[in-house]
């Protein structure tokens, strides 16, 4: 699974560049109203009508997307929750077609990560822009992630939070399945950083993570950086309330080290708990398991990122961005 080669998206400089849209049809309410809206703001950009291939309960978006690139797409944008993104994400990978996020669920990582939230507009604009990065990717098993993968405590919320419940509070909503899970029993957990000997942790959660921003802005790794080759893992060790509210505390402030949080870079990690644990990749719940093993796979993916695309926040410009978008969006309305 190599990175893809340095050459760039055809989608820079051209006026038209053919688009696919992936959408998951359960996360939108009016799926008509939203194609026109994509359609017509695409087409107020001078791009040509998108292709639409909808996911499945079967295929989230692997096949749909893989599908797109061989009808030659050049940019595909991913419309959904955290699942369709990591599919487009996985069967993009080391290819040289473009991903724009359209987020559509409430709890979106990459998404969140770009500064976007569920912003329409914004990531039309995005798309439009153009402004591409090359990232890494994770690799776990023959699945990708663009933000992170984790065992433990963060798995069990995402398990623990409904999709109402997501519904009506938005990212808040994974607060409340936090605190159902604060006093669970650690795990024993051994953790192999690339060749060297492992580890031995009593851990809640470890996390291994390419960029490191959470749902509602919060910074949990302020030094990853999504394009420098490496993986990194936080180990997180509370065992106590007082515990959890120091660590949160100190991720709010946004400054100094964070209290019973190990830090650790890999280029590959190798997790083993002493139980089967839940796990996730990129606020995908995928099978519980004993073990997790997560490879980097250097600038294997462009991304349409808020421009200058280079700046070390991937989310900067966001809010200029959808500013602009909502231009765009009114002007297609009115033609």
């Amino acid at each position: 699974m190599d990175g893809g080669d340095d050459k760039r998206p055809a989608t820079v400089g051209h006026p038209a560049p053919r688009a696919a849209v992936v959408v998951n049809p359960v996360k939108v309410t009016d799926l008509d109203g939203f194609r026109r809206t994509v359609n017509d703001a695409l087409a107020t950009a001078g791009w040509p009508e998108p292709a639409w291939y909808e996911t499945t309960i079967e295929d989230p978006g692997h096949g749909q997307t893989r599908a797109a690139v061989r009808a030659g797409a050049e940019i595909v944008l991913a419309c959904g929750g955290d699942g369709t993104v990591r599919a487009c994400v996985t069967a993009l990978a080391g290819t040289d077609v473009a991903l724009a996020v359209l987020p559509q669920g409430t709890g979106n990582l990459l998404a969140a990560n770009l500064g976007l939230s569920n912003d329409l507009a914004a990531g039309l604009e995005v798309a439009v822009e153009r402004g591409l990065r090359r990232l890494d990717v994770g690799v776990v098993a023959d699945q990708c992630f663009a933000v992170m993968a984790g065992m433990g405590f963060d798995a069990q919320l995402l398990d623990a939070t409904s999709e109402r419940t997501k519904r009506h509070l938005g990212w808040p909503a994974y607060l409340m399945g936090a605190v159902r899970h604060l006093r669970d029993r650690p795990m024993r957990v051994s953790i192999r950083i690339d060749d060297r000997p492992p580890l031995r942790r009593r851990a809640r959660s470890v996390l291994v993570a390419n960029v490191g921003r959470l749902q509602g802005g919060v910074r949990l790794l302020a030094d990853a950086e999504p394009d420098d080759g490496w993986l990194d893992v936080a180990v997180l060790t509370p065992r106590t309330l007082r515990h959890w509210l120091a660590m949160a505390w100190a991720l709010l402030r946004r400054r100094g080290t964070v209290p019973r949080m190990e830090l650790l870079r890999a280029r590959k990690v190798e997790i083993t708990s002493n139980r089967a644990q839940p796990r996730e990749l990129d606020g995908d719940l995928i099978e519980p398991g004993r073990s997790l093993t997560a490879e980097i796979r250097p600038g294997a993916l462009w991304l349409c990122v808020p421009r200058p695309e280079r700046h070390p926040d991937l989310s900067v410009d966001a809010g200029a961005a959808a500013e602009r978008g909502e231009r765009l969006v009114e002007e297609a309305r009115r033609e």
